[in-house]
Order: structure tokens, then C-alpha cells, then sequence
């Protein structure tokens, strides 16, 4: 099956081997899967020789089901999140919990932004926003479009700021009013008590964005680390205000744990209330209900066979290029 792999920092596409079905796991035959830029582009540049496969977010028809599989039925669409069994491959085992059905009236593209959408929810839920409170979004590619437009579903006040102005007019698009093409600019929007929560999406260097971030926050505001940025901040300005700094880690609990991947142990409700397999089915019930809208954001959808491409575009035109998508022919 064709598979796309980084390798001393190019992009290629590879035959690999059929993935084998086992107890609590799906067979998928892929329809589509989405990049995530920031973080493939960044193993895209420290590889070596050894081929490294890429990607985390799909969608796709279930072929096979692997015993105490009940959610998900043979032929059923899904979307499914979670390397290494979800990547930018033609067929998938992925385990159950990592699986979520797409209902009919879903557009399967947006359905193969789960994983972002589940990373997206995740750094939501850790930023602890409250009804009527104040947000932030730094850097508007394809994961903190997702971040603004489910705070905004979720009725919080989003305020966001890239420096691509066409980014920031997509998110305009999608209904969100305070969108700004400069910190100053943002700043000069921002009101005396500050902001409650700031989600930081860029990624690179980006220094002094922390600090920067730090002089936005209300008294006891947060900051969520949701890009690649480096870990560089004054201590008096966090203490000035006796902010929270964190790390939003990927889709949610559950991820790396190989009892609730591998196993197929979960976390009851009452003690683990959003897993990463729960928030994948939260974005896709986003988009069921309309409340989110990825479509008009997925700027180009290539033949897997055109993978080198794809990321050429990311790295080139992102002022043009924001949620994209390989295809694999299954219709």
C-alpha cells in the first residue's frame, strides 16, 4: 500500500505492507488524510536515513472489525486519529477507541481533520474557559482555525491574530468578528482586566511571544502551549500575575497509554470524562450539527502520489495553503 515517509528530510512515497487486523482495532480502507504542518514538517526535518512515516488524521470506510468492536459496523465511514496506526497510508488498523463514526450528511474531508479537531478540543478543555470568558488564539493555520471556531461554537469571546492576512479573513469568514493581522493590533483590542486564557498555535522561534502573551492575561490567566514554540519567559512577569503556563498534549487522556490504545481498557466517564477517543467524536459531532465548518478552509486535495507536493505548498504559499489533504481514489 502506498505510504508517505520523510527520509534525510524529503518526502517520498513508499510501498508498504498491508496493516494486519487485531482484537480491538478497525481495518480502514483510506479515503482521505489530512497533513498536520507543524508537526510533520518538523520530523520532515530531522530525519535521516531511516524512513520515518508521517501523519495522524484520517478518514476513511471500515473493512474489518476485530472482536469487542460494537460502535463502528463494515462499511460504515469514520474518521480516526493517532499515530503510529493512523498516518498517511492507504489502509489503516486502528484501535477502537481512536475510531468514530461519520454520519451520512458529513462531508468526509472535514471528517479527516479529526485528529487536529481532537488536539483542538484538548487545548480547549486545558485552558478551563468559562461561559463569557476571554480567549486568545495566536497563529490561525489549520490547527488554530479549528481552536477559534469551536470556542466560538462553544460561545466563549475568541480573539485571534495571525500575520497572513488571508488566514485571518478565512476565520472572519467562519463568523469571528476579532480577527487581527498584528499584535499591535490585538493589543489595542484588548481591554485593561486583560484577557482569561491565551492559546498559542504559532510555531518556530517566536521570541518573546510567551512574554508578549504573559502582559495580555488577567490577573491568574492561563496560557496554553498548543505549537512548537521555544519555552522562553520572564519569571517576574509570571509572577507579577501568578499566571499559569501549560502544555496542551495531543487529542486528549488516553494517548501513549497502551492499555487504552492497544488493549482497549477505557476510562469510565465518572473518573476520565473526555478521552482523546471521546473528543474525536465530539469534533465530528461539531460538524454533524454544523456548529464548525473545516470545508472552506481546505485549500488543496492531492493524489497521495503527490505528497512531495503537498508539504512544497505548505512550505512555500501559506499564505494560500491551510488545511490540505491527501487522496487515496476509494470513493
Amino acid at each position: 500500500m502506498k505510504t508517505v515517509v520523510a527520509r534525510d528530510g524529503v518526502i517520498q512515497t513508499m510501498e508498504y505492507p498491508k496493516p494486519a487486523l487485531k482484537p480491538n482495532f478497525v481495518l480502514i480502507e483510506t479515503i482521505y488524510s489530512a497533513i498536520s504542518p507543524g508537526t510533520e514538517m518538523s520530523m520532515q526535518r530531522r530525519t535521516g536515513m531511516e524512513p520515518i512515516q508521517l501523519g495522524y488524521s484520517a478518514a476513511g470506510i471500515v473493512r474489518e472489525i476485530g472482536s469487542d468492536v460494537t460502535h463502528v459496523q463494515v462499511g460504515q465511514k469514520v474518521a480516526c486519529y493517532g499515530a503510529p496506526f493512523v498516518k498517511h497510508a492507504g489502509w489503516l488498523a486502528v484501535p477502537k477507541h481512536l475510531v468514530a463514526a461519520v454520519p451520512e450528511h458529513v462531508d468526509i474531508r472535514e471528517a479527516a481533520f479529526a485528529g487536529l479537531g481532537a488536539i483542538a478540543i484538548h487545548a480547549l478543555r486545558q485552558a478551563n474557559i468559562q461561559f463569557g470568558e476571554k480567549a486568545v488564539v495566536i497563529g490561525l493555520g489549520i490547527l488554530g482555525q479549528i481552536i477559534a471556531q469551536i470556542g466560538n461554537a462553544a460561545s466563549y469571546h475568541m480573539l485571534a491574530c495571525d500575520l497572513l492576512p488571508e488566514r485571518c479573513e478565512k476565520l472572519k469568514d467562519a463568523g469571528i468578528h476579532d480577527v487581527f493581522t498584528s499584535l499591535e493590533e490585538l493589543e489595542a483590542a484588548i481591554s485593561e482586566e486583560g484577557v482569561d486564557t491565551v492559546l498559542l498555535c504559532a510555531g518556530g522561534d517566536s521570541p518573546g511571544l510567551i512574554d508578549q502573551a504573559l502582559t495580555w492575561l488577567r490577573d491568574r490567566g492561563r496560557i496554553v502551549i498548543v505549537g512548537d514554540i521555544k519555552m522562553q519567559f520572564e519569571r517576574e512577569l509570571m509572577f507579577a500575575k501568578e499566571a499559569e503556563i501549560i502544555i496542551s498534549r495531543a487529542g486528549g487522556p488516553g494517548r501513549y497509554d497502551q492499555d487504552y490504545e492497544v488493549s482497549g481498557f477505557d476510562y469510565p466517564p465518572g473518573y476520565v470524562r473526555w478521552t482523546e477517543g471521546r473528543n474525536v467524536g465530539e469534533y465530528v459531532r461539531l460538524l454533524a450539527d454544523r456548529r464548525v465548518s473545516v470545508g472552506p478552509i481546505i485549500s488543496s486535495v492531492l493524489p497521495v502520489e503527490r505528497a512531495s507536493e503537498a508539504y512544497q505548498l505548505l512550505e512555500k504559499i501559506p499564505d494560500k495553503t491551510i488545511g490540505v489533504l491527501l487522496d487515496y481514489g476509494v470513493s
